[in-house]
């Protein structure tokens, strides 16, 4: 099953960062071109492949080479963004360790002030555990919250950027 994916544009220009100096191969995406095809990409199931339909009011100003040449753009621009998106799933998960080893460093050190520090009985010592406890607690929320809940929209979306790195794209003048 193929998820069909139709843009309308007047020229191939509306497409892509008018602002990119690169050249058309390697050009950026306009950030409203993405974001349509990235929303429409996401309302269609994972085990259907993508199809793009690209709409073309007037023709090119260049020959139909362009035309490849867009298409090529377009899947190198997903495909440049599913990269970008690998390198920074790679960052979270080493931030995610060096405050993994700072927060149980930080346990280690309270749980030692603990038992040295409020050994007794009174009423304060109990108090002053319970706080340490807390603070061990807040010293673990960042890699618990990397490691629950940050890395894997990460990978979800550069899923999809692969997916669309490999979509079959159509342009239609007229």
């Amino acid at each position: 099953m193929t998820g069909l994916i139709e843009v309308k544009v007047a020229d191939l220009a509306q497409l892509f960062n008018s602002m990119d100096p690169s050249p058309f191969h390697e050009r950026d995406l306009d950030h409203d071109a993405e974001e349509f095809i990235v929303s429409w990409a996401q309302e269609h199931p994972r085990e259907h492949d993508l199809r793009l339909l690209i709409h073309l009011s007037r023709p090119p100003a260049g020959e139909m080479a362009s035309l490849e040449n867009a298409k090529d753009s377009i899947r190198h621009y997903f495909d440049y963004r599913a990269g970008m998106l690998w390198r920074e799933f790679r960052r979270l998960m080493r931030e995610g360790r060096a405050a993994l080893l700072i927060g149980l460093a930080f346990i280690a050190l309270c749980q030692v002030a603990a038992g040295t520090l409020f050994h007794g009985e009174q009423t304060w010592h109990g108090i002053a555990r319970e706080g340490l406890t807390v603070l061990c607690w807040v010293a673990m929320w960042r890699p618990i919250e990397i490691y629950l809940y940050r890395w894997w929209p990460l990978l979800r979306l550069r899923r999809l950027y692969q997916r669309l790195s490999v979509m079959e794209i159509e342009i239609r003048v007229g």
